[in-house]
């Protein structure tokens, strides 16, 4: 089974959950592009860096999800982060270089974030839908939120849509 990034359920409200991230280090490639092609044409120079395409030619296991994030600045195209969670327990001083310039390693601190599953094909529609719903949902809950979405994928595109689990993550809004 694919390792998955790590987290702790802080709290579960009725159709979504409090989550706390453990710190990580990602993999990223920045796409300006609709949502429907910025997965795909970042997930290649992604999947190449795990795959020996770095300086050490390491091989780095598969990790889920795979993260779509996306910050509300309204441009067009908009900018999506595409990334790939590294191993648990990875550091950033001891991942190798990727050997393209497209795809920068960052670490990410311990963060809270509110967290909904969906089962289907996360099509730029439906994650729409639930970015909405869980937005509501955390509004109700009075809990503020960042700018930020992610859109989490766990499953490969050729898997039947009706079986795909996906997340919809948002960090909490921290004060200034």
């Amino acid at each position: 089974m694919t390792k998955q990034q790590e987290f702790k359920v802080l709290q579960t409200y009725e159709d979504f959950e409090l989550r706390k991230y453990l710190p990580c280090v990602i993999a990223e490639v920045e796409v300006s592009a609709q949502y429907s092609t910025a997965t795909s044409s970042a997930f290649s120079l992604l999947f190449n860096y795990i795959s020996k395409g770095n300086k050490s030619s390491q091989k780095i296991a598969m990790t889920a999800p795979v993260i779509a994030a996306q910050r509300a600045d309204n441009s067009e195209p908009a900018a999506w982060h595409v990334s790939f969670v590294m191993p648990a327990g990875s550091t950033f001083d001891h991942m190798p270089n990727p050997n393209d310039s497209q795809v920068k390693l960052r670490e990410l601190d311990t963060e809270t974030c509110v967290a909904k599953s969906f089962r289907g094909r996360a099509t730029e529609v439906l994650s729409r839908k639930k970015v909405q719903e869980l937005r509501a949902s955390a509004a109700e809950a009075k809990i503020a939120l960042s700018d930020e979405t992610r859109i989490c994928r766990f499953d490969p595109p050729f898997k039947p849509g009706f079986l795909q689990y996906n997340e919809i993550v948002i960090p909490i809004h921290l004060g200034e």
